[in-house]
């Protein structure tokens, strides 16, 4: 056994980090180019008179999008492959957001944010199936929890260049810039990647310990039937994943589109003195996206079974995403107490992100990862679609009341508590580690 978990770490073959690299780079341009507009904010509600609805229903135009992309795009990568399914995402997705730069009304933002998150679907169902085509189980959290880090590093980079390219060309540019990244990708992609059994580059001895888990034979000898989402959703564990992500994803979805207008709110930072705060927020998520997929990895090779180590990771961060209760609080003290506070449940955020996604290809086999993310990305987006309704009307009125920080508070409440009760969800509907036979 000691030969076959050292190339864990230092093995022979390392192609499949260099896979794990590129799908990092994708998931950093989605994220960045989905941030974009909640930096422009304070400059596109003075130039076209958004009120907090507006910009709620702007948010919930890429959320409504977003989620019914996923209800197709899980199956129809399952069916190109991660290869040309990959490719035609993120070519949608970078013309989606150039698009942006077009936009002459209120109106035409909520077309522009739909066409995005449509296209944007696609990246997610995409990765996972990598991550399962290239990594063993033991491996799949770790994996999942670096190419996750590039959500985080995508937000880091907003608030660092979408502020300055604003001031300097005007904001129509920040969209132009920021899109044209996904071209440079796409290029990379297509003369790096392939599926392993095709791959001229990869050695025989990380091919087999890509394919040292007891069920690849299942997967392999099934790989050619195709499974209906009807028959999908009669399993408990398609729910458990879907529950999970509805109610988690709308806390990343808030941290990202109202972090800004937190920070502009409660202490008056815009424009590029927002730059700052954000990006440390993002960075120390990027600590727990990484650290999410090892803790679990630490687990299983201290002798825990697979599944026990990545639910028991999941119930730790549950219990780190709390604190964020006190972010207010600790605000009226000082700023950089509640970033802080922020940004270690955005860590907490993105250690759980990392393992609930892996427990898609602990439950599923390889053949249906594809349409098992689109379906719980499509129950994400739907929660996300409920958490800017909410937010949006929370703020008008308490922003009427002169109160606004009571919205936050509400907010932070409904954030901090939503781990806990998607984990006992999860552990009601997938007590124990079952795979599903299709």
């Amino acid at each position: 056994m000691q030969t076959v978990t050292k190339p864990v770490i230092i093995g022979v073959g390392k192609y499949r980090w260099t896979i794990c690299s590129l799908v990092f780079f994708a998931t950093t341009i989605n994220y960045l180019d989905r941030a974009v507009i909640s930096l422009l904010k304070s400059n596109l509600e003075a130039e076209f008179r958004w009120t907090e609805t507006d910009y709620s229903n702007i948010v919930i135009a890429f959320q409504l999008s977003y989620a019914l992309g996923m209800i197709g795009v899980g199956r129809l990568i399952d069916k190109l492959g991660t290869k040309l399914g990959y490719a035609l995402s993120i070519t949608l997705w970078s013309v989606a957001a150039i698009g942006h730069a077009l936009v002459k009304s209120t109106f035409g933002f909520v077309i522009a944010r739909s066409a995005l998150g449509i296209t944007e679907a696609g990246n997610f169902p995409a990765a996972i199936k990598t991550v399962a085509e290239w990594f063993p189980k033991r491996e799949r959290a770790l994996a999942t929890g670096i190419f996750n880090s590039g959500t985080n590093v995508g937000a880091i980079i907003a608030p660092l260049t979408v502020p300055f390219i604003a001031v300097q060309w005007g904001w129509q540019w920040a969209f132009i810039l920021t899109g044209l990244i996904g071209f440079v990708w796409l290029i990379l992609w297509f003369v790096i990647y392939e599926v392993p059994a095709k791959h001229a580059k990869l050695s025989k001895t990380e091919f087999d310990f890509i394919h040292s888990d007891i069920d690849t034979a299942i997967d392999t000898e099934n790989a050619g039937k195709s499974a209906s989402w009807i028959s999908l959703l009669g399993f408990r564990q398609t729910w458990a994943f879907a529950l999970g992500k509805f109610l988690t994803d709308p806390v990343w979805w808030f941290y990202l589109f109202w972090l800004p207008a937190f920070l502009k709110a409660e202490y008056g930072v815009e424009g590029t003195a927002m730059a700052l705060p954000v990006a440390l927020v993002y960075t120390l998520s990027t600590f727990g996206s990484i650290g999410g997929g090892w803790l679990p990895l630490k687990f299983i090779k201290n002798g825990m079974p697979v599944f026990k180590a990545r639910k028991t990771s999941m119930l730790i961060y549950a219990f780190c995403a709390l604190p964020v209760l006190f972010s207010q609080y600790l605000g009226t003290f000082n700023m950089w107490l509640a970033v802080f506070i922020i940004g270690f449940a955005a860590s907490a955020h993105q250690a759980w992100s990392a393992n609930i996604f892996t427990t898609v290809s602990d439950m599923f086999p390889k053949k249906a990862i594809g349409s098992i993310t689109g379906i719980g990305g499509m129950f994400g987006g739907l929660g996300g679609m409920l958490i800017a309704k909410l937010a949006g009307l929370l703020f008008d009125h308490y922003k009427a009341l002169g109160t606004i920080e009571i919205g936050y508070y509400i907010m932070f409440f409904i954030c901090g508590s939503a781990y806990l009760l998607a984990w006992g969800i999860m552990h009601v509907l997938a007590p124990k580690m079952k795979q599903v036979v299709l």
